[in-house]
């Protein structure tokens, strides 16, 4: 059980906390250390799986915490700037996003237990949808507009990321149900 990339897993399960608190820190540099802890846990998720490949340490486990992890860390991170930036543009794609991601966890599991999670496996699309999620998070958390005097419009592009995140969310949600589609349809015995 305690293979480095569990112990990453779980060190970004407890960064959850720790992010809303630093985040929330009424001192001049919050926002961007909370964006600072945030871009940290992503990095961490792309490592452990990075070395769960590499080192060949699957572990049940980890096959259960990581995508718990990723989503309280996406589900707080959320929320967050949905309450920071008090905006329909920002609130409706974190509803969407959040929405389709307890669909899509539900959907795995259903089908999993049909002997069918071939079939939703990630795809391409749900990992470009996770890239661009977590570059939209990062910026919008951040608030940076500028940077040491240096335009960088990072939280301009966190609007744009955010929504480009939204559309994918929505691509990849309809290619996983279209392909549960007709283990759905499908009458029970019971």
């Amino acid at each position: 059980m305690w293979t480095v990339p569990n112990i990453l897993t779980l060190l970004r399960v407890l960064l959850v906390p720790v992010f809303v608190v630093v985040y929330f820190l009424d001192w001049r540099w919050a926002h961007q250390a909370g964006a600072f802890i945030f871009w940290f846990a992503a990095i961490t998720d792309w490592f452990d799986g990075y070395l769960a490949r590499r080192l060949g340490q699957f572990t049940p486990f980890g096959a259960f915490l990581d995508p718990v992890a990723d989503k309280l860390i996406v589900g707080a991170a959320l929320i967050m700037v949905a309450h920071t930036y008090d905006s329909l543009w920002v609130t409706i794609p974190a509803i969407l996003l959040m929405s389709r991601e307890l669909f899509i966890s539900a959907l795995r599991e259903w089908m999993a237990e049909s002997g069918q999670k071939e079939m939703v496996k990630v795809s391409f699309i749900g990992k470009a949808k996770t890239m661009a999620q977590m570059l939209a998070l990062i910026g919008l958390l951040s608030e940076l507009e500028t940077f040491m005097g240096v335009t960088i419009y990072w939280v301009t592009l966190g609007h744009i990321l955010l929504w480009l995140a939204t559309a994918l969310s929505v691509w990849s949600m309809a290619i996983y149900l279209m392909a549960a589609w007709k283990f759905l349809l499908v009458k029970s015995d019971a």
